[in-house]
């Protein structure tokens, strides 16, 4: 018998709970509007006023780690010490890894003129009012991921665009088997009353395998006598050569997860969810 002991992220200490906030967390930085968005948990949270690149091509565009967490840096090209009033970088650094930059030439920080806010005058870093980045600075872990754009569409629209599910709420995740715990390092999500699974771990801790074809990226999974095809993001699966509609599989920040409740049809095993425990029986 599998357990899949679903735990919230406060129950954990440490590295996992950091992994579990950066991965239910996302920032979008839209250079259309000047305006930085806040996600937590698939809900907008907070939008703020930000200044970026004097031109268009200072501030970088795509997706980015935010990997270093500074109070007080100082402005070492002007000499001047971190937490002085003249700082320009004000006395917050949310650093950026932008193309092998880690953390130290792109940030979102702070500022030394408020009314810099809202404007195209940086040399490629976003500022925020001071009293917007203190109050951002706590909530944002590690490794939480950074979309920078140039949208017309709303905040919602772009965080579903690249991969993030609006009104979903994503959690840490465990699985048991033969009385041992095994923490997973991908959060479980749920969504609409739909739990979903990371596939890739799920298949490791089942004692399956899963292969990538060359040029189409479409899974192959062996788990006991069953062999699974899957292309991901697609409502199909082909279970030893007989063809199944499923709900699709999705990518949240590039992590393909799989509903719980396909799990049987797939790999041929049943499923018992108990919502009292929040927590799913796998028996093999």
């Amino acid at each position: 018998m599998l357990v899949f002991g679903l735990m919230f992220a406060a129950c954990f200490t440490g590295v996992g709970k950091a992994e579990a906030a950066a991965g239910s967390d996302l920032i979008i930085v839209n250079k259309k509007t000047n305006k930085l968005a806040y996600f937590s948990d698939g809900k907008l949270v907070k939008t703020f006023p930000v200044a970026t690149g004097k031109s268009k091509e200072l501030t970088p565009e795509g997706s980015f780690k935010m990997v270093v967490k500074v109070k007080n840096r100082p402005y070492y090209k002007e000499k001047i010490p971190g937490g002085d009033p003249a700082n320009p970088l004000g006395d917050r650094w949310l650093g950026l890894e932008v193309n092998g930059t880690y953390g130290t030439t792109y940030a979102i920080h702070g500022n030394n003129n408020e009314s810099s806010i809202g404007k195209y005058v940086s040399a490629g870093c976003i500022r925020m009012h001071n009293d917007d980045i203190h109050w951002l600075y706590p909530k944002i872990a590690k490794n939480t991921r950074v979309i920078i754009t140039t949208s017309t569409l709303a905040m919602e629209s772009i965080a579903t665009k690249n991969g993030y599910s609006v009104g979903s709420k994503m959690f840490a995740g465990a699985f048991e088997l033969d009385g041992v715990t095994t923490k997973l390092k991908d959060p479980f999500l749920m969504d609409n009353s739909r739990v979903f699974v990371p596939l890739r771990e799920s298949v490791a801790l089942l004692g399956g395998t899963l292969q990538s074809k060359a040029g189409t990226g479409a899974l192959l999974i062996t788990i006991g006598n069953r062999t699974v095809a899957h292309q991901p993001l697609s409502d199909q699966a082909v279970v030893n050569g007989k063809t199944l509609t499923i709900p699709a599989s999705r990518n949240e920040n590039g992590r393909l997860m799989i509903p719980l409740s396909i799990l049987p049809e797939l790999f041929g095993i049943q499923v018992q969810w108990s919502s009292q425990s929040q927590s799913v029986k796998i028996i093999l």
